[in-house]
């Protein structure tokens, strides 16, 4: 129990959290000064997923669009041996000394993957509910330069999920989002992501949790062009879920995507950015 009392007191206080991220940033840099990077970099947060985190390292594919990967395994505090797994399956792995919430965890990534001068960014999620097999589908469109940011869509693709709340959840957030963005998006949640390293370094991300639809939404206000492509979302095979019941997790949900437009929205009018461009979906 002392452990949970300090993981929520390192959530709330920010200075606190930059520093143990700091901390880690320094370590991994170090670490990896002499391994030459790669173009395309998978960032994959990850807490307690040992049963399945070694199995989606190797599933990234070796070279996407014919350019080297690196995966890049942000391990957020775990208490488990996910760490130590990712690296024997080959990740490069950046561990925070406690755990800091899904967002610090992708924050540090993609700034890692930044200094490592990375081409294009992907995440993926360590519980192998997506499948990095199917990054390709997303890179090749930024490599064209048709795409700033593409998100991967169960809706389009394929879901293996049977909870009727999540389903209908995806489809009225999906509403909510084009509403808001006035830009059509069908998966405002899906955790197979590919997009420029410009990106994160122009949106401000805050949010300790539920940082995909931040980051989405941010994208599409600073002006960034969004595309969709087709992805499947397998049912979760080991672990637990770390996102909570439907109820709170809806309402929490709801409530980030609402105020995260707000902000970004004023964010990128006071930096000049004009809102993005519909997408399309491929």
């Amino acid at each position: 129990m002392a452990t949970s009392r300090k993981v929520r007191g390192a959530i709330r206080d920010a200075p606190d959290a930059d520093r143990i991220a700091g901390d880690a940033a320094q370590a991994f840099l170090a670490e990896y000064a002499g391994r030459e990077p790669a173009p395309i970099v998978v960032v994959i947060p990850a807490l307690n997923e040992e049963g399945s985190v070694a199995s989606v390292v190797k599933a990234v594919p070796p070279a996407i669009c014919d350019l080297r990967t690196e995966t890049l395994l942000v391990d957020d505090g775990s208490t488990d041996a996910t760490g130590a797994l990712a690296r024997e399956a080959g990740a490069l792995v950046c561990r925070l000394a406690i755990n800091l919430g899904q967002g610090h965890a992708f924050r540090l990534g993609y700034r890692l993957a930044r200094e490592r001068g990375a081409t294009v960014i992907c995440t993926a999620d360590a519980d192998g509910q997506f499948d990095p097999k199917e990054l390709p589908a997303l890179v090749a469109p930024i490599l064209a330069g048709d795409a700033d940011f593409v998100n991967g869509s169960r809706r389009l693709g394929r879901s293996e999920t049977t909870d009727p709340v999540r389903r209908a959840g995806v489809v009225v957030y999906s509403a909510l989002v084009s509403l808001l963005t006035r830009v059509r998006i069908t998966d405002p949640a899906n955790g197979l992501r590919a997009f420029r390293p410009e990106v994160t370094a122009t949106v401000p991300l805050r949010q300790t949790q539920y940082q995909t639809s931040e980051l989405l939404i941010g994208a599409i206000a600073h002006g960034f062009k969004v595309i969709e492509a087709p992805a499947t979302m397998y049912a979760r095979s080991a672990g637990e879920s770390k996102k909570g019941g439907n109820l709170f997790y809806g309402l929490r949900f709801g409530r980030v995507v609402v105020t995260t437009w707000l902000a970004q929205r004023r964010l990128a009018r006071d930096a000049g950015s004009s809102p993005g461009t519909k997408t399309t979906s491929s």
